[in-house]
């Protein structure tokens, strides 16, 4: 079921604005995960298995090794699993 309000309207709005903005797509999909897992913490939004799953994926992709460069295949597979939560977000 979808959580209503300011609140979960906020959160969903500011994790569009995150992956949408211009930056590295690593960068920016740490900052949106963050903004999410904030929001199930506060409890404006509800978690569903499919979002925990796709947090789970995201942190596989962004996940880096000291010295590491990211790119490429993590870009890649970070700007996929972000639009698969985008649009699952509206049930969240």
């Amino acid at each position: 079921m979808a959580t209503d309000g300011p609140g979960a309207a906020a959160a969903r709005a500011d994790f569009r604005a995150l992956i949408a903005q211009k930056g590295h797509a690593v960068e920016n999909a740490r900052l949106a995960k963050n903004r999410l897992e904030e929001a199930f913490m506060t409890g404006m939004l509800t978690r569903s298995p499919f979002l925990d799953q796709a947090l789970r994926d995201l942190d596989v992709a962004i996940e880096q090794d000291e010295g590491q460069k990211l790119g490429g295949k993590s870009a890649e597979a970070s700007r996929f699993i972000l639009r698969a939560i985008d649009r699952m977000l509206d049930e969240a």
